[in-house]
């Protein structure tokens, strides 16, 4: 998703970089671009109202710098940028539901004034682009929730069944709750296996255990 916005950006603009920036709690995070940045993705940050980006995410408004980008009061150099020393800077905001989702900027080695035109279609990009992304982080989030529920039943399975495997070894063995915790999980370090696993087992030699006690009963 994020690649198909630089592509599309860059299309427009015939710019010389592009990167795309989301915000994530509060912070603005770098989070695509076109000159590589590999590590530089999702560790460059900059907090909302932070430099020319941070104004933009703060405004929802569009800051266009024909020339001599890095002179404008609300700018701030980074190091890991190249882009920081190109001439001319354009950067739009990623918008869904009228909330900023993004911001997408636009660099140019050279003096470039930007056009109605292209500031338009740019904005028509961070409106467009910024509804698909909001989607995308939607559905992101739905997916971690739903693994977040499936790691909770599985850790409610594992307790239960643990605890019942403690009370066949407080039963049989005359322990404390304590001392047949401490049972199974050195148990479980010594063979080095999930303590759910040992306390299956326990169970079902409990349960084997339990059903050869069963008397047969017979028929005259």
């Amino acid at each position: 998703m994020l690649g198909e916005i630089v592509g599309l950006t860059v299309q427009v603009t015939a710019c010389d970089a592009c990167l795309v920036y989301l915000i994530e709690q509060d912070e603005i995070v770098l989070r695509a671009s076109q000159v590589p940045h590999a590590a530089d993705l999702g560790i460059l940050r900059m907090r909302m109202g932070e430099g020319v980006t941070g104004w933009v995410a703060e405004h929802k408004s569009v800051v266009a710098l024909g020339s001599n980008a890095a002179s404008d009061t609300r700018f701030k150099y980074f190091q890991a940028l190249i882009e920081d020393t190109y001439e001319a800077f354009a950067s739009v905001p990623l918008v869904s539901g009228g909330e900023v989702v993004g911001v997408i900027n636009v660099h140019h080695r050279e003096l470039h004034e930007h056009s109605a035109e292209e500031i338009a279609l740019l904005t028509f990009i961070g409106e467009q682009m910024g509804i698909a992304v909001a989607n995308s982080m939607l559905a992101d989030q739905n997916a971690r929730l739903v693994q977040e529920a499936h790691e909770a039943k599985r850790q409610l399975e594992v307790r239960k069944i643990v605890e019942r495997a403690k009370g066949i070894l407080q039963h049989r063995h005359g322990l404390t709750e304590e001392e047949s915790y401490l049972r199974l999980r050195n148990e479980s370090r010594r063979l080095r296996r999930p303590m759910r696993d040992l306390a299956e087992a326990v169970i079902l030699a409990e349960d084997m255990h339990r059903k050869n006690d069963v008397p047969v009963e017979t028929r005259a």
